[in-house]
């Protein structure tokens, strides 16, 4: 764990998430679009990121979705909490180490059904090492950070 918070210390700046001063539970960019553009659905169904296009679109708890097809947005529509990102879309690692760091959307992986992002690969592999744990401290975690600033974490 202490390797893990120093790792995530020294991160840049730029890795934290969009709005140090938001305390949005939702990791969103500066026009409300959710995992900076790309295709929630086609993790699923293509296991890989997939860009989405701003000409297809649907909104789900204040977040705007792109996808890279209707086909995917109406799967998304049908059941948005399926495919939507766990943690607003913040990296699962932060979360279960009590920070609201960004997501990135090439660093993710479906786990039990559900999407998960971390802050990058690197953060990502320490995460991988004990995903049923870390997920554990993270559920424990999100209830009393979702809605602070990561600024104050």
């Amino acid at each position: 764990m202490a390797a893990s918070m120093t790792m995530i210390g020294s991160l840049p700046q730029i890795a934290m998430a969009y709005d140090e001063n938001s305390s949005s539970a939702v990791n969103v960019d500066a026009k409300g679009v959710g995992l900076k553009g790309f295709d929630p659905v086609a993790y699923f169904t293509a296991s890989a990121p997939t860009m989405g296009k701003s000409s297809i679109t649907a909104a789900h708890d204040g977040v705007t979705y792109h996808f890279a097809s209707t086909e995917n947005r109406d799967k998304f529509k049908t059941d948005p909490a399926k495919y939507a990102p766990q943690y607003g879309g913040f990296c699962a690692m932060g979360v279960a180490l009590e920070k609201k760091l960004d997501g990135d959307p090439q660093a993710w992986r479906v786990v039990d059904g559900k999407l998960y992002l971390n802050v990058n690969k690197d953060v990502q592999k320490k995460w991988l090492e004990d995903v049923p744990g870390n997920l554990k401290k993270a559920e424990m975690n999100w209830g009393s950070i979702k809605t602070k600033t990561p600024k104050s974490l």
